[in-house]
């Protein structure tokens, strides 16, 4: 009787283990949740399927329930491959000792600005106190503005809009707020010659790079250099490619190869932040 019960106990144990090594040999692919899960698989879900044939190892992608819920993930290691914003990809290299793969082409910068006919808000400081329209923390942009004041008992009033910079317009526009941040493409590209003509631009931020794609320690060399190699040069640029034209724009064919140099100031965007982080 107790060898019986001994050997079921011992099957049972190595059932057991074996299904937590199978579970931890799958590597997790994961982005933001800027979109449905629905959308977020059919946009990152064939991306896991060719690092899955590309590296011989289960890929799978995982969408995050909410913003506090990727954060989370993200302080707990438990991504593999991410594609996100430069701050988040620093903050990784720092704390989780990340390594940065490929970005997207060009720059990001942002544009603080304000209504042209408000003559009480002429510069930066003025708007201690004031209502900015922004998209909801930990957004970069949103961020940007943050880190320009420094003290927390003088700091703007962020209003978090929803629905990207067109809704941010929408709100500065009806006047829910006296400022509101852009990226400068959004305001260049799609405000209106009259619309640009309303406004004050109170900052321009320093460009920082672009999103990118790190990844953990659990993927070795020879892998990482196999990702560059395939999202660059190889097939991984027509998998990849939905992903790059939807954040890089119509005219961005592929990732680029960036380096870890790039992206080692970011993090400060958000070290020592109670709003958003």
């Amino acid at each position: 009787m107790c060898s019986s019960t001994g050997y079921v106990f011992k099957t049972v144990f190595l059932v057991f283990i074996l299904s937590i090594s199978n579970a931890q040999a799958e590597l997790i692919l994961s982005a933001p949740p800027r979109e449905s899960l629905k959308a977020g698989n059919e946009l990152y879900g064939p991306l896991a399927e060719h690092l899955t044939q590309l590296l011989g190892e289960k890929v799978i992608y995982k969408h995050p329930d909410n913003w506090l819920h990727y954060q989370r993930e993200l302080r707990n290691d438990v991504y593999d491959v991410v594609f996100d914003g430069p701050h988040f990809v620093s903050w990784r290299i720092k704390h989780l000792k990340h390594s940065v793969l490929v970005k997207l082409p060009g720059t990001l910068e942002f544009f603080i600005v304000t209504k042209k006919s408000d003559d009480k808000i002429t510069e930066l400081k003025d708007l201690i106190g004031k209502k900015i329209c922004g998209i909801s923390p930990p957004n970069l942009a949103t961020m940007t503005v943050i880190d320009q004041f420094k003290n927390p008992v003088r700091q703007p009033d962020i209003l978090p809009v929803r629905g990207g910079f067109k809704q941010v317009y929408k709100e500065f526009s009806s006047g829910s707020c006296d400022a509101a941040v852009f990226r400068n493409n959004y305001y260049n590209k799609k405000l209106t010659a009259d619309n640009r003509a309303m406004t004050r631009t109170l900052y321009e931020s320093t460009p920082l790079p672009n999103q990118a794609i790190s990844v953990s320690t659990r993927i070795n060399a020879n892998n990482r250099d196999k990702i560059v190699q395939s999202l660059t040069h190889g097939e991984g640029q027509n998998i990849a490619r939905t992903i790059v034209k939807r954040f890089g724009g119509k005219k961005v064919k592929s990732f680029i190869p960036a380096s870890q140099q790039e992206y080692l100031q970011q993090a400060e965007l958000l070290e020592g932040v109670v709003f958003g982080w």
